[in-house]
């Protein structure tokens, strides 16, 4: 992320408790009488909410606050319906009925896994496992649903009690923060409430005589004598965000002529603008886009269609629409096509590429399995900006340098020894200039590869040179992982003047939520959003050979539309490798992604082993995390992304240090041994090790937390290799142990036996002795692995396992041939690990 999330690191394991005073406010007799809400379900229908139920005999006037519309019939909704939006409603017994609909969570096996109905009035956590609070199925709205019927006494209370749905293993069930009955509780957690004034009498019906504009604001209004009605606005409801169209969209050169298509539901019009050359950016032709019809009628599509090749001229649109604080249309600002294949800048234009010039890339590269991979997270820029190979100063900003350093003999990552490279976004970010250091993690386009990295981004070269890149990582064997930002745009943010109301997340009032600390988040659950970032995707592995990607800030995706990227994407590449940053400042989903084929960052692993080498933390924790931080966090053992240090932080060694101010630019001799045994523990670990890139030579930031701005401290000095080579010999020597078939025990695909590691520890001592296939499952090989984060001696008993046979690989120094294991032997008295020392045993 462009800002340090470490506030975010918290497990989202809990639903709130202390709700905001406000929702403790008694119940006012005259809601009945206001209009909460109102919303269209289709182009023609609506409901209208009251603020409590209706009781009077007669309908309540309600009319069209203006003149564009009328209603063709007004009825009183079933009351079964206000559960669509509340999660419960009350029935003709006088039963709160609970109802979650499964098709919210795809996540959850629901066939399998046991819901709860918990809240104020039952304990919360305590509801877990009580059969009087289990949904079971039903039927409701013409749906297979789960439901709940309880009496009312005891649950319709004022002021009104909070309740949520919860797993039976402890997961709490999100809900829209658009809910009719949503009330926050702090840190971006939501509960609902039980309104006993609001139990599905509260809602109208409508139908309209025609059916009403996408690209028109409209009102209702509740008429009562001697009182100037306020007008409500008419929200577009689901429907509105579960538009979408499947037909190509950007431009498409074909059979000699280019079409353009683009998705702007609440356009009133759209233009397009064409130039052959840059410097005829201000003669550009002017085309107006038709809404394009398709079988079931308009999508939200529009198009227009250019009888002529226009392969690498450059184009934008303008946009207008309804002036509403839900919309963000400003027909002069130049609109980056959301599918512009290249970009000369920021603010566009976006270049016509023909499919054909595209071309596919080779994707024959065979992936490594998911537990065979070691990865190094790694800047373009910071890889190639100090590389020892001749490159000209533009070639050093860019894919073509980096490509070089990748092919030469002596590049890093292959004698570090790592299958797998995740590079920071390589999209078209925010950056003003080509030279300006950037991140990428402010994107302004998801097709687009960074012009800046580029030799002539004006032409589109950096679309060759991205494929090329990706084709060298190969060539060297390494799979090439992109770190992606779909959680939200940067400056400017063209999909903001595409449709504000249907690409973001907004507030009642219409302003932007921020939970990912950027200004803006996207609502990536629209189904042209969704489709937007799965299209990116297949694009990112069709025509640039991508292995796999890492989402930035994943909790604001959101489960549900990962699990519809992992579906779509694993049609064109089954093995694509799918990493998520489990967490935003709104909370963290590594729990709820653990049904899914995502792998998890793994935020607690970083922050204890941080501590554990300073000898503060247990024994049991570090056999959990060297175990692979089983069940709790991961359900398949390479579901953890086991890392200590990653781009948006502090690097490892200036946590660590002893130094003052945080600055391990001169790393002390414990500071070294400390990153050794990190070293040791990580490599050692069940899961997925990533490494920042200079991780292995100690690189330093000279103490600087967040550095995105600053690429003259963020560039790898290669130089510390050989100031430290030894450190930089003893990752490539554990990485080499661990990808070997000695190491086959340290790379599990799916849960071992419970007996395959015996772990043993001194009381009250972080130390810890582990044996791997200690119960022999996994054929006759074994290995044990020693570790003492204290900076005392100390003797470890292993019971049984202390007899003969145990040769010694490796220890907190380096690794020993193996014709001449290590100097230490297992005694009957256990295993001698010395302080801040560890050590790697194998037998059989």
């Amino acid at each position: 992320m462009r800002s340090t999330l470490a506030v975010a690191r918290r497990v989202l394991d809990d639903a709130g408790r202390s709700p905001p005073l406000n929702t403790r406010t008694p119940f006012n007799p005259d809601l009945a009488h206001r209009i909460f809400r109102a919303w269209l379900t289709s182009t023609s229908t609506g409901i209208i909410e009251m603020g409590a139920d209706w009781t009077a005999e007669s309908l309540p006037l309600l009319t069209p606050g203006d003149k564009a519309f009328e209603f063709a019939d007004l009825s009183p909704a079933e009351p079964s319906l206000y559960a669509e939006e509340a999660a419960y409603y009350v029935d003709e017994l006088g039963q709160v009925v609970f109802m979650l609909d499964p098709a919210e969570h795809s996540w959850v096996d629901f066939e399998t896994m046991p819901i709860y109905v918990a809240g104020d009035f039952n304990g919360w956590q305590a509801a877990i496992g009580k059969t009087e609070w289990l949904m079971v199925w039903g039927e409701l709205n013409r749906r297979r649903v789960l439901l709940l019927k309880k009496p009312a006494s005891g649950l319709l209370t004022e002021p009104p009690q909070q309740f949520k749905f919860v797993t039976g293993d402890n997961r709490w069930l999100d809900l829209p923060r658009d809910a009719t009955n949503a009330v926050a509780v702090g840190d971006g957690r939501y509960n609902r409430l039980l309104k006993r004034h609001r139990t599905g009498r509260n809602q109208f019906r409508f139908t309209t005589t025609e059916p009403l504009l996408l690209n028109r604001t409209y009102s209702v209004i509740l008429v009562r004598e001697g009182r100037e009605p306020p007008k409500v606005r008419l929200r577009l409801g689901r429907f509105f965000h579960a538009l979408k169209s499947d037909l190509p969209l950007g431009a498409i050169v074909a059979r000699g002529g280019t079409t353009f298509r683009i998705f702007a539901p609440r356009a009133k019009h759209v233009r397009l603008f064409l130039c052959e050359k840059l410097e005829d950016l201000g003669k550009a032709f002017g085309y107006e886009l038709d809404p394009r019809r398709e079988e079931d009628g308009w999508r939200g599509v529009w198009e227009a269609q250019i009888n002529r090749n226009l392969h690498g001229w450059y184009y934008w649109y303008s946009i207008s629409g309804p002036h509403d604080v839900f919309g963000h249309f400003h027909p002069n600002q130049r609109i980056l096509d959301p599918y512009a294949r290249a970009a000369v800048g920021r603010e566009g234009p976006g270049i016509v590429l023909d499919q054909a010039w595209l071309g596919q890339a080779d994707r024959t590269f065979a992936t490594p399995a998911w537990q065979d991979l070691v990865m190094v997270e790694a800047h373009v820029r910071d890889l190639v900006a100090h590389a020892p190979v001749s490159l000209s100063a533009e070639e050093r900003l860019g894919f073509t340098g980096l490509r070089k350093w990748v092919e030469s003999p002596d590049f890093y990552l292959k004698k570090l020894g790592v299958n797998c490279v995740e590079l920071q976004p390589v999209h078209h970010a925010d950056n003003l200039t080509k030279e300006e250091y950037f991140w990428g993690y402010m994107p302004v386009s998801y097709f687009a590869p960074a012009a800046a990295y580029g030799l002539d981004g004006p032409r589109a070269s950096q679309v060759k040179e991205l494929q090329e890149l990706v084709a060298a990582f190969h060539r060297q064997g390494m799979a090439v992982v992109i770190d992606v930002v779909y959680n939200h745009v940067g400056e400017p943010a063209h999909l903001l003047f595409v449709d504000k109301l249907y690409y973001f997340e907004l507030g009642d009032d219409g302003t932007l939520t921020n939970w990912s600390g950027c200004g803006n988040d996207l609502r990536a659950r629209s189904a042209m959003a969704t489709r937007l970032i799965v299209d990116s995707l297949v694009q990112l592995i069709e025509v640039y050979g991508v292995d796999g990607f890492r989402f930035d800030l994943a909790e604001l995706i959101g489960v549900d539309v990962l699990r519809d990227v992992e579906t779509a994407v694993k049609k064109v590449k089954p093995d694509v490798i799918l990493i998520a940053e489990p967490w935003s400042f709104r909370g963290h989903i590594a729990a709820a992604l653990r049904p899914t084929g995502f792998a998890s960052w793994n935020d607690n692993y970083r922050n204890f082993l941080r501590d554990y080498v300073h000898g503060r933390g247990g024994a049991d924790s570090l056999e959990y995390f060297l175990k692979g931080s089983p069940w709790h966090f991961a359900y398949w053992p390479a579901q953890t992304v086991n890392y200590t240090e990653s781009h948006d932080d502090s690097t490892w060694i200036d946590v660590i240090t002893e130094n003052p101010g945080r600055n391990g630019h001169h790393p002390t001799q414990n500071d070294r041994q400390r990153t050794h045994l990190m070293a040791a523990v990580l490599f050692a670990s069940v899961g997925i090790p990533l490494l920042s890139a200079g991780q292995d030579f100690l690189r330093s930031k000279h103490g600087v937390n967040n550095t995105y701005l600053r690429g003259d401290l963020n560039a790898l000095d290669y130089r510390r290799m050989a100031r430290y080579p030894a450190t930089h010999k003893y990752f490539a020597d554990w990485i080499s142990f661990r990808r070997s078939a000695r190491g086959q025990l340290l790379r599990q695909w799916s849960r071992p036996s419970e007996g395959f590691f015996r772990c043993f520890g001194g009381a009250g001592h972080p130390a810890l002795v582990a044996v791997y296939n200690a119960d022999g499952s996994q054929g006759a090989t074994q290995l044990m692995f020693a570790v003492n984060p204290h900076t005392d001696d100390t003797v470890i008993p292993i019971g049984e396992f202390a007899e003969s046979g145990w040769r010694q690989l490796a220890d907190h120094e380096c690794f020993y041939p193996e014709t001449a294991p290590g100097p230490l032997t297992v005694g009957a008295d256990g295993v001698f690990i010395p302080g801040l020392g560890c050590s790697l045993w194998i037998r059989g």
